[in-house]
């Protein structure tokens, strides 16, 4: 087997992520706070009221300025399957680029029409036309989101496809097992629902900021009021999908699902980590060492997150690296016996290439035989040692913790906020403005964070059990992408530092009410 330079697959991996955390920076809010523009307007269409109007056009404005920076940064991620990630281009772009390409030429296009009626539309369409508009702009760039999380849900959970050893390639089967994946539908909705309580957190800390100037004090009050109707829905919605997810990382991804709890040793009615310090000493899955130096356990906790039930069993990473027997009673294998196993596939498909290519058709057919027997561990035969399946067991532990940590802290900032609003009191209490503030930062920790369990836990694999990351890497030299690492960061700094600055532009203008006639 062909030896791979490890640090051309760090500085690859590093640059996609770079490219990925800003990309991260700019979907969830166009997500989020264009519902809460879309709703803004519905009130203007049924009221009338010019102020409705007048605040819709404000988060429009907002929106826009971070929705041209999605875009660029979006593209630019895509384009890096091409070129630093050509062989995972190679071996899955039947499957992968038909979501992508469904993206592109359906939704994409849907928003980017709606979205010149939304901006230039006003007073030149009716108003039902150009509310509809708003709607199908922020329904468009859901959509999109949609076939971009159907392309990395397969990645989580590979299905409706099989492996063509004489192209080398995996070739779709079926369109809807992929398209309607139970992993796709959940990623889709916890995703879209959690980006849902980022714009809502961004609306409550710029309108947060108009309270303390004592400025647009009716529109900062409305907008919070909306933000927090919607943003505390958006956390019950996310915690319920959330659930879900968790039960099918325990069922398709367990190895997440383990290092996401510092886990090691499985049993049934699993407790959950509530609060933890890990132990910096634990180095090896098997060294008989403490996972964690301090612990608060929820009993039953991990079962229910892991299998929906209390006495579940779930196996921890010594388990799934020493094998184990599901809940539904399947065997699996230890991770040494599938590495020797993967090692056959891949022995056997190059045997198989040089039998067909000597057209000993019998040879090729017993080739094929061991390498179907042995497909599902294909990817396998990459690795080394079972310690190379284990992702970063304390980063995805603490991501984990942040994110839900925050999660419910938002919940409380809504309820405050809308229990205060109900009494009149909020542009009163003046600790607020800068909790709605210091929020935002907040928010978006909590967004990466998910991101990280997320993909961080899927490591080392590029596709799950399919293909690692170490495969999929193109034959470029490290100098080279390490050079476009660097560009990509000034770049994109750049970028980040440009909408900054026009978005607090913007807020700061606000919108275009007069105070003394809202303030009445």
């Amino acid at each position: 087997m062909e030896m791979i330079d490890t640090s051309l697959i760090d500085w690859s991996r590093a640059q996609f992520a770079l490219t990925a955390i800003y990309h991260w920076l700019f979907v969830p809010l166009t997500l989020g706070m264009g519902v809460v523009m879309a709703i803004a307007e519905t009130k203007y269409y049924r009221s009338g009221d010019n102020f409705w109007k007048e605040t819709a056009k404000f988060w429009q404005k907002i929106f826009g300025i971070n929705f041209a920076i999605g875009v660029a940064t979006g593209l630019i991620l895509e384009f890096q399957f091409g070129t630093n990630w050509s062989n995972y281009s190679w071996l899955v772009g039947d499957i992968f680029g038909a979501p992508l390409a469904i993206e592109g030429i359906f939704a994409f296009f849907m928003e980017a029409t709606f979205i010149a009626v939304m901006f230039f539309g006003w007073d030149k369409v009716s108003k039902r036309f150009h509310l509809a508009s708003t709607w199908l702009t922020i329904i468009g760039a859901t959509l999109s989101a949609y076939w971009i999380l159907v392309a990395n849900a397969w990645m989580q959970y590979p299905v409706g496809m099989h492996f063509n050893p004489d192209t080398f390639r995996n070739e779709m089967l079926d369109f809807w097992a992929v398209a309607l994946s139970p992993v796709a539908v959940f990623k889709f909705l916890h995703t879209v629902i959690s980006s849902w309580i980022l714009g809502a957190i961004v609306v409550v800390g710029i309108s947060g900021w108009y309270l303390l100037r004592k400025r647009q004090q009716r529109f900062a009050i409305e907008s919070i009021r909306i933000a927090s109707w919607f943003g505390s829905l958006a956390v019950i919605l996310t915690v319920i999908t959330g659930h879900t997810s968790a039960v099918q990382v325990g069922t398709y991804q367990p190895m997440k699902l383990a290092a996401m709890e510092n886990y090691y040793e499985g049993r049934t009615e699993a407790p959950l980590s509530a609060v933890g310090i890990v132990n910096p000493n634990k180095k090896a899955y098997n060294d008989n060492v403490d996972p964690f130096l301090f612990n608060i356990e929820i009993p039953y906790g991990l079962s229910i997150l892991g299998t929906h039930t209390a006495s579940g069993y779930v196996p921890g990473i010594k388990d799934i690296i020493e094998g184990y027997t599901s809940n539904i009673g399947e065997v699996i294998p230890s991770a040494a016996e599938r590495i020797e196993r993967g090692k056959m596939a891949i022995t056997a498909l190059a045997h198989y290439k040089e039998a067909k290519a000597k057209r000993d058709d019998a040879a090729a057919a017993e080739h094929r035989a061991v390498l179907e027997e042995n497909f599902k561990h294909f990817g396998y035969g990459y690795f080394d040692s079972p310690s190379e399946l284990i992702p970063h067991v304390p980063l995805l532990y603490y991501s984990f913790r942040v994110m839900v940590t925050l999660g419910f802290v938002f919940l409380l900032l809504f309820a405050f906020s809308l229990w205060m609003i109900r009494k009149n009191r909020l542009q009163h209490v003046k600790w607020y403005g800068y909790a709605a503030i210091i929020s935002v930062p907040l928010v978006y920790l909590c967004s990466q964070a998910g991101w990280i369990v997320a993909e961080l836990g899927r490591q080392p694999w590029a596709i799950q059990d399919i293909l690692p990351v170490k495969a999929a890497v193109s034959k470029l030299s490290t100098t080279s992408v390490q050079v476009t690492f660097t560009l990509f960061l000034v770049l994109f700094s750049i970028l980040l530092i440009a909408e900054l600055g026009i978005m607090f532009k913007a807020i700061k203008q606000g919108p275009n009410l007069e105070d003394k006639q809202e303030n009445k």
